[in-house]
């Protein structure tokens, strides 16, 4: 479970994010939708202990994230092109990877395999590095690296931001295998509504950085989430 209490993030006089009290159960399937501005980023950036919040925690299985860095054998996660080691080819990404995970060399090539379609053959063996990749296709390799490992807990940031419509149909799908069996605790950020409501099982909506709505996701979801947005 992810429990986080009294947080707030200020930036001189500016508050960009402010939680009472937020609760993410274990197997969940998590959405966080708000408009530029609205936190997403800055949550999940505290989540991983990329900031420091100015006041209060959060506690990842037991584990307050800027105490202990314990969550880090647990959790991936994939925000932005910044995680990837960029002189690098995916394959040596990945072998780096798996190498921090515990996987060794056959381990990782067998689950990079999986994601022979999620590729679509842009990925592996193209003796590029990964900064000369497109933004698309360091997006996938970025996520196919957070899922290595079985982690516990996989935060994406805006995952299919800059993909393809193909790609994005297919994400969904590995998305929604990878929580079927209600073991892995996905947080998903995104400005897609569709896709949001499509994967997550509980969407929360921050504006300013405060929570301002809080869905369990049904077949009305997109249609409330399209009407607040269109006030």
């Amino acid at each position: 479970m992810i429990q986080t209490t009294q947080l707030s993030k200020k930036y001189g006089q500016t508050t960009v994010l402010n939680i009472d009290a937020l609760e993410i159960p274990k197997g969940q399937s998590f959405g966080l939708v708000g408009n530029n501005g609205a936190g997403k980023t800055t949550y999940f950036n505290l989540l991983l202990d990329l900031i420091r919040p100015t006041t209060g925690a959060i506690i990842n299985h037991d584990i307050q994230v800027n105490q202990s860095e314990d969550w880090k054998s647990f959790t991936g996660s994939f925000i932005d092109e910044s995680f990837l080691i960029g002189y690098l080819t995916p394959e040596e990404y990945f072998e780096f990877i798996g190498d921090f995970r515990g996987m060794n060399k056959a381990d990782v090539t067998t689950f990079i395999a999986k994601f022979d379609t999620f590729f679509n053959g842009e990925i592996i063996g193209k003796k590029k590095y990964l900064r000369d990749l497109s933004k698309g296709n360091q997006k996938k390799a970025g996520i196919a690296a957070a899922l290595m490992g079985a982690p516990q807990v996989v935060i994406l940031d805006e995952p299919f931001a800059n993909l393809d419509p193909t790609t994005q149909i297919r994400l969904k799908k590995i998305l929604k295998e990878l929580t079927d069996n209600k073991e892995i605790t996905l947080l998903v950020s995104s400005h897609d509504l569709s896709h949001v409501t499509e994967v997550c099982d509980r969407i929360v909506v921050l504006d300013k950085g405060i929570v301002v709505k809080d869905i369990e996701t049904s077949t009305a979801t997109l249609k409330e989430l399209e009407s607040y947005f269109s006030v």
